[in-house]
């Protein structure tokens, strides 16, 4: 018996309806990254393994997908030298023996890659763009998937706070133009390694962030476990927790947390800044709404300044933007203190959003528009011209391709979506003239052929 199709679970085909809609996201959210200066780039989707490792954080690595090396990848001593003290082998150390190369886990690290190979290429601060596909072996789910688009809008080389503001500029304005409403999340990294201080456990910044970045997933008793359990005692949950759980406006909150992290300098610093973008946020009159929160971490590694998170306000699902500053992603290749900050668009869970919410522009998704009808050959040699003088005029046109009945041709323009449909058969040909037909109000018309286009 002959296999049964199918594609790997976390992975979705696009049908043209489908990808009319991703069509519709992408063109949107590029034509608001160029109004802010950013330019196109694109990587490959593989990158090697030693660019992909340890930049992510222990959850982080757990996910990437690794590309098994040609060949008779586990011959020699690979296995064997890939254990640690104990015996037990080390997956990361094997990882790196029998696969070279891995598929990228999201486009920020290829970014930080590509400006240190290409340096003395670029000038500083560079702005760019990018619309690719990412892998992570995670366990699908509803909005979370193995291979998923992300659009990355980053700028490196500056440190200024201009920089964030555009950003959340850029979600408002996109967002705007989609219709959704939106709660833009920004909280400070220098924050939680001032809440690490503060609570005795500076050392405990990475467990920390690791585990308050699941609260919305898991709840707040299950943080406060998953800190016991990753070494932080009773009294240093304690200093935390009320963070977690700060309510109020921006000011209160501010004011809250300068009392708490009074004793940490660098806390204070972060506090400074995100005091100082809140300002800069009121300024440029954004729209969207947006809020200081205390518990959004980020669990990844390289973010070190401000980190941003949006959800959509109406429609069940998770963040469907994030990103923050990194302040040495570069140094991991040999570039240090080149800070940069970016954000992330992730175009699937958008697509779900603008369907669930019925958010796409009817004619954003619309197909074919006008479909002549084949009544044999000599009729359709004669509605040639008007079909390529209305492509001309940038209309969406077929012709049908086989002389079949009337009925077959209607049933294909009505599951086709199809607005027009033109008939000219040999009388109508004579006279220079065919029946066009509203497929939906179903109104029809005999009009010159020459005048298709003014009619339509």
């Amino acid at each position: 018996m002959a296999q049964k199709p199918s594609i790997p679970k976390g992975t979705r085909d696009f049908g043209p309806v489908e990808m009319a809609g991703r069509n519709y996201i992408f063109d949107t959210v590029k034509s608001v990254f160029r109004k802010y200066g950013f330019a196109p780039l694109e990587t490959p989707s593989m990158e090697n393994l030693s660019t992909l490792l340890g930049k992510y954080g222990e959850e982080g690595d757990k996910l990437l997908f690794k590309i098994l090396d040609s060949g008779d990848a586990f011959a020699g001593d690979r296995i064997e030298s890939s254990r640690d003290a104990d015996g037990n082998i080390n997956s990361n150390r094997l990882s790196l023996k029998v696969c070279e190369k891995g598929l990228r886990y999201d486009l920020t690290v290829p970014f930080a890659r590509y400006v240190v190979q290409h340096q003395n290429e670029l000038a500083f601060p560079f702005k760019r763009y990018q619309i690719q596909p990412v892998w992570r072996a995670d366990r699908p789910q509803k909005g979370r998937y193995r291979e998923f688009y992300q659009c990355d809008v980053d700028v490196i080389g500056s440190r200024s706070l201009i920089n964030e503001l555009e950003l959340v500029q850029i979600v408002d304005e996109v967002f705007g133009i989609f219709g959704v409403n939106v709660l833009i999340k920004i909280n400070n990294r220098k924050v939680l390694a001032g809440l690490a201080e503060v609570c005795g456990h500076p050392d405990k910044l990475v467990d920390i962030t690791v585990a308050i970045d699941k609260i919305d997933k898991i709840g707040l008793d299950a943080v406060k476990e998953e800190l016991s359990e990753r070494g932080l005692d009773a009294a240093g949950i304690a200093v935390i927790e009320p963070v977690l759980t700060l309510s109020g406006t921006t000011e209160a909150k501010m004011a809250a947390m300068r009392s708490v992290l009074s004793s940490s300098e660098t806390g204070m610093k972060g506090l400074d800044e995100l005091e100082e973008l809140f300002g800069l946020i009121g300024a440029a009159g954004v729209r969207q709404e947006v809020e200081i929160d205390l518990s959004l971490a980020r669990g990844l590694n390289y973010y070190t300044g401000a980190i941003f998170e949006v959800k959509a306000k109406d429609f069940a699902i998770g963040s469907i933007c994030g990103g923050g500053r990194y302040d040495d992603l570069t140094g991991i290749f040999g570039l240090p203190g080149m800070s940069g900050v970016g954000i992330s668009f992730g175009a699937d869970r958008i697509y779900d959003v603008l369907l669930g919410l019925d958010k796409f522009p009817k004619d954003a998704i619309r197909g074919t528009e006008i479909l002549f009808a084949n009544m044999g050959e000599a009729e359709m040699k004669a509605i040639l011209p008007s079909a390529k003088s209305l492509r001309a005029a940038g209309r969406s046109v077929e012709i049908y391709p086989d002389a079949v009945k009337l009925r077959k041709q209607f049933e294909y323009a009505d599951r086709r979506g199809v607005k027009y449909l033109v008939i000219a058969g040999s009388d109508e040909i004579a006279r220079g003239t065919a029946n066009l037909k509203n497929l939906s109000s179903g109104e029809q018309k005999e009009v010159a052929l020459d005048n298709l286009a003014e009619e339509l």
